[in-house]
């Protein structure tokens, strides 16, 4: 075989390796893995029909994913920055494509330096978010605040508050409906208790909130209309909410978490901290009182976890979709009605597995060079040149 025809399948099979295994992992990966998740069956559904009568079938498909972490100016490595949030962007918009949610939620913490980025590096981080986690029109985004978004209890402020509100033009505390469904999103980074004043006007919402649901309720029961403690309230679906936000409520630790995306074994029994990991004992026991929602869904944690609330409340922890937090995020897919839900859980690609993917491909690189290296020079000419090399570079 001429030499010319050996360097030419040489280069095509460097292309196809190199070209090969970076379409595989940058693209196509997301497809087969986001192509095992499924929209949870009406089978699986926990309290069977709607008040109404309506069926899963007709249920509001919700997308649920938590702690994007988009990396700012100060600590954010360039790299750092392409690899994860090219990641993130792929793999929300294949499953936009794939799975077609309705509605999209976040739990919080979109921004890694939200809380101490100037207006110009905060600009920047709002402009690489919405062309991450663009969407058509089908789709509704709902993002919800995190203590990286405004800092903690001791370093929020209006100033970073409005500033988030004002991006994503909602109020960090209200109720989102569809179908039907009352969507509870809280600013959990506010329930701090010490009556500060982002703190009171939070619960002051929420108090008033949580009046209008019951209110709601009450009058659906009731066939002689609006009671005169319920008439200047606003009217929701009379339906028990979905409570969504970024702290979790309290439990002690994550030593009753199970699954693959559950907390490593070592951290699992480590205590969490009131007011810092979870919410606290008053804060949790306040909401499960003024609201009885049917579900919770909280983030913070970047960990997997499903806990019930006084024998009666469910709450899961949603994982962090990023691999800056986890080797394998994932993100929670729910089929609520207004009287039932379904939940399945959908993982992303590991980071390993596309680290394993890129060795591979590297390895058959170096096979390559060498096999064309002895077919061209042979074994001694091939050594002499890779010593030769190796020793210019000392």
């Amino acid at each position: 075989m001429p030499r010319f025809s050996v360097r030419w399948m040489v280069a095509v099979l460097l292309i196809l390796v190199v070209g090969g295994a970076f379409f595989f992992c940058e693209y196509l990966i997301y497809f087969p893995t986001i192509l095992k998740c499924a929209w949870p069956k009406t089978s699986h559904a926990r309290g069977g029909e709607g008040i109404d009568g309506q069926p899963l079938d007709s249920a509001v498909r919700a997308m649920v994913l938590s702690d994007t972490h988009l990396l700012g100016a100060v600590g954010g490595h360039w790299f750092d920055k392409l690899r994860r949030e090219w990641q993130m962007e792929r793999a929300f918009q294949t499953a936009l494509w794939l799975l077609r949610p309705e509605i999209v939620f976040i739990l919080g913490d979109i921004f890694d330096e939200g809380k101490w980025s100037t207006q110009k590096h905060w600009e920047d981080d709002v402009r690489r978010f919405h062309r991450m986690f663009r969407h058509s029109t089908d789709t509704e985004l709902v993002v919800l605040v995190g203590n990286h978004d405004i800092g903690f209890h001791y370093e929020m402020d209006w100033f970073k508050l409005q500033r988030f509100e004002k991006v994503f033009n909602a109020s960090s505390t209200r109720i989102v409906t569809k179908k039907g469904v009352n969507f509870l999103l809280v600013n959990s980074v506010a329930l701090h208790g010490d009556g500060c004043p982002i703190c009171q006007s939070v619960e002051k919402e929420l108090i008033k909130l949580s009046r209008d649901l019951n209110c709601s309720l009450q009058n659906s029961q009731t066939s002689s209309g609006v009671t005169d403690s319920c008439e200047a309230s606003q009217v929701y679906p009379p339906t028990s909410p979905i409570m969504l936000q970024h702290y979790p409520l309290y439990r002690v630790s994550d030593a009753g978490c199970t699954g693959q995306d559950a907390a490593p074994p070592a951290e699992r029994h480590l205590l969490f901290r009131e007011k810092y990991d979870v919410l606290s004992k008053e804060a949790s026991q306040r909401l499960l009182q003024w609201f009885k929602p049917r579900l919770i869904l909280s983030g913070h944690t970047h960990s997997g976890c499903e806990v019930l609330h006084d024998n009666k409340y469910p709450e899961i922890s949603v994982p962090s979709f990023s691999w800056r937090n986890r080797n394998n995020p994932s993100f929670i897919l729910a089929s609520v009605s207004p009287g039932s839900y379904a939940l399945s859980k959908c993982f992303l690609p590991e980071e390993s597995t596309v680290i394993g993917v890129y060795c591979s491909a590297g390895a058959c690189l170096l096979l390559l060079f060498l096999a064309h290296c002895l077919w061209m020079k042979g074994l001694l000419q091939c050594l002499s040149l890779f010593l030769l090399g190796k020793h210019k570079s000392l």
